[in-house]
């Protein structure tokens, strides 16, 4: 996949089109990915005293197919993704500019 893990997304398709958001996760073999305040659910959590939690209703994160969402460039905004070949690495590169793009930290 051309997401990795702490990237930053905009999504362009469904429900939250148009927001952005840092992927939490990414799920290979089902091709979805967990953005962060994207596709929030609610969900039912039974109490569970012996590890702390809590029961009632919480917000979830639910999985988003990889088409619906898009790469975002420093300088360029939402890009495809390329690929470049430098010394022995390979780099992925924004479409637009051809700049690198790097992987935000946390």
């Amino acid at each position: 996949m051309k997401i990795r893990r702490n990237d930053l997304v905009e999504v362009i398709a469904g429900k939250d089109k148009g927001k952005r958001g840092r992927v939490l996760r990414v799920l290979t073999e089902e091709k979805r990915l967990l953005v962060e305040h994207v596709m929030v659910v609610k969900k039912t959590v039974r109490p569970n005293p012996q590890r702390n939690i809590k029961g009632g209703v919480t917000d979830q994160e639910n999985p988003i197919q990889v088409s619906n969402v898009m790469l975002v460039c420093n300088s360029c905004g939402p890009v495809r993704v390329g690929y470049q070949i430098e010394g022995d690495t390979k780099v992925r590169v924004c479409r637009k500019c051809g700049q690198p793009i790097a992987t935000k930290q946390k």
